[in-house]
């Protein structure tokens, strides 16, 4: 272990921004089907941007090194899907275990063709797929609505498999999608490569959704992240298995299942997935559904209804520091502190971390001189009030009552407030008839919490 700190701890890990409008230009062989057709690009030879971009797909050309890569949900941690020694940099990066099965990620239905075919047999093997491949028919619908995006589809695992086995943590299935962010494609089709990648943080910490996220949690244990800006979505890919009768929802994310339903053959889809916090027990069907997920330092509790300092006062901290993220109803100036003054400090200015404000203040609350206090402050003396003060230092962030907000934010304020040193984060919890975004925001705050209270 002390050999490999040390390795990790001399690796240099460089960051490199690219504008996806500056590499060059997108062309459509058949503009009706943009990124489902064929498609190239035109890279532009005197642009810093696109030098970058080669310098990464080289490192996922030949390097065991993953490369970490912005997509429309999440950073990905990326590797070629079908070298061993490559995802098993993967696993080595983020500490995660390897029974956790990775996602694969295409550019284009003809890469995903070829991955499935890359290897003679039957076609009768799977009698519902398609003219193409072996893709079943019941995710054409899918396909088309919501590939490009933020939708993982599960498919029988080709015998014998061009897939690393690393990839599918022994499954005989794996999970595939197509991002729908323009410079995670161009990475891809240019690296001519099926990518490995699930979320680019360190295991069970929260997912990134920057390249300040990724260099936080991976410094030291990769040596590249393209750094493309904020993630638009925030959450995970949803996970759809369509080899089961009915279809199931594995993990909720960016397509609903309101969504899912108007597609041919998933209007009785059902869900597969826990919507307790506790992760499964046995082998996981998709990633995400095992393992305590996108927990940070500080402790995490779930709050349904308001919020008050009997509350607060339940989870003592040795250094009373809290962390609050409110979202529909909770408002600093209207929790309910009595008997206690409140004293702003100040309004700490967006960071690269968080686009949103980390307010402080501070929480004084009275309660009767007690003797044992002595014993670590000094008794009043000269009259004083027998009133003793608790000082409770609070950070708090207000993510608005906005899902796509809450959504896109989440995981940024859960960081922000673990780099703040609070040692509790109470989060107020959302109204999960609000529909899927709603129920995949809370499906992710249960993961992470190690408590979810009614107050």
């Amino acid at each position: 272990m002390e050999e490999e700190e040390q390795k990790s701890s001399s690796r240099s890990t460089q960051i490199l921004a690219i504008d996806v409008n500056n590499i060059g230009d997108f062309v459509f062989h058949q503009p009706d089907l943009t990124f489902l057709g064929d498609w190239f690009i035109n890279l532009s030879e005197d642009s810093q941007d696109a030098i970058n971009l080669y310098q990464a797909v080289k490192q996922l050309q030949t390097s065991g090194l993953p490369v970490a890569f912005p997509t429309e949900t999440v950073y990905g941690l990326g590797a070629d899907a079908t070298r061993s020694d490559a995802v098993a940099g993967i696993y080595a990066a983020k500490q995660r275990p390897a029974d956790n099965p990775l996602i694969v990620h295409i550019s284009s239905l003809r890469q995903l063709h070829h991955l499935l075919d890359s290897t003679p047999g039957s076609r009768d093997d799977c009698p519902d797929a398609d003219a193409h491949g072996r893709i079943p028919a019941i995710y054409d619908a899918l396909i088309s609505r919501f590939w490009p995006g933020p939708l993982t589809i599960l498919l029988p695992l080709p015998d014998p498999s061009p897939l690393a086995p690393a990839v599918t943590g022994s499954l005989s299935t794996f999970g595939v999608r197509m991002p729908s962010s323009r410079l995670a494609l161009a990475l891809i089709h240019l690296a001519g490569l099926p990518i490995a990648a699930p979320s680019a943080n360190a295991s069970t910490k929260p997912s990134p959704t920057t390249a300040a996220h990724v260099l936080h949690d991976l410094s030291g244990r990769i040596d590249l992240i393209i750094d493309g800006g904020s993630c638009s979505v925030g959450l995970e890919s949803t996970v759809v298995d369509g080899l089961t009768r009915p279809p199931a929802i594995l993990r909720p994310g960016g397509v609903s299942i309101e969504m899912l339903r108007q597609c041919p053959g998933w209007e009785h889809v059902v869900i597969g997935y826990s919507s307790c916090g506790s992760a499964e027990t046995s082998a996981p069907r998709a990633p995400g559904m095992k393992y305590k997920h996108y927990s940070p330092n500080a402790r995490v509790v779930l709050v349904h209804g308001r919020l008050s300092l009997d509350l607060v006062s339940r989870y003592p901290s040795a250094r009373r520091k809290v962390g609050l993220i409110s979202t529909m109803t909770w408002r600093v100036e209207d929790l309910e502190f009595p008997q206690c003054s409140v004293t702003r400090d100040h309004d700490a200015p967006a960071t690269p971390r968080m686009d949103g404000c980390l307010r402080k203040f501070a929480i004084k609350k009275l309660r009767p001189y007690r003797p044992h206090d002595a014993i670590k402050d000094s008794p009043p003396v000269n009259g004083e009030s027998d009133q003793h003060a608790e000082l409770l230092q609070v950070s708090s962030i207000d993510l608005g009552r906005e899902i796509a907000n809450i959504a896109q934010a989440l995981f940024s304020a859960l960081r922000e407030l673990d780099l703040d040193g609070v040692d509790v984060i109470f989060v107020e919890a959302i109204d999960e008839s609000g529909g899927d975004a709603a129920a995949a925001i809370m499906n992710r705050l249960r993961k992470a919490a190690e408590s979810e209270i009614e107050s």
